[in-house]
């Protein structure tokens, strides 16, 4: 398992922002993984999704990674931002954008 933690720790560290979903940004494989690419999509943010069906590790070490029982998880700068219901909420109230502006994530979609 701790060669599973570091992978994780690379992939959240390395990348700007991290989704760890159920499939792909370009096939999601369950509805929340697909509404939170539908997110980052939509204000053009530049992120890495990590596929957690590939690996049963995977799936089980990011929930203990983040103390989150759910997937999606969203990373912004090695930072935890919550899983689809949490990201979406921060959409709709503005706040996801300004969140990821002020760690100096490129937004598009921004108003």
């Amino acid at each position: 398992m701790a060669a599973m933690n570091e992978f994780i720790d690379n992939e959240v560290k390395s990348n700007d922002v991290v989704l760890f979903m159920k499939g792909t940004p370009g096939f999601p494989q369950c509805g929340f993984s697909g509404q939170v690419v539908q997110i980052l999509d939509y204000l053009g943010v530049d992120y890495k999704g990590v596929n957690v069906l590939a690996d049963d590790a995977l799936r089980e070490g990011i929930k203990q990674y983040s103390n989150w029982p759910t997937i999606p998880q969203l990373y912004v700068k090695g930072e935890f931002v919550g899983g689809c219901d949490i990201v979406r909420e921060m959409f709709q109230a503005s706040e996801l954008q300004t969140h990821l502006e002020e760690k100096g994530v490129a937004v598009k979609g921004a108003a």
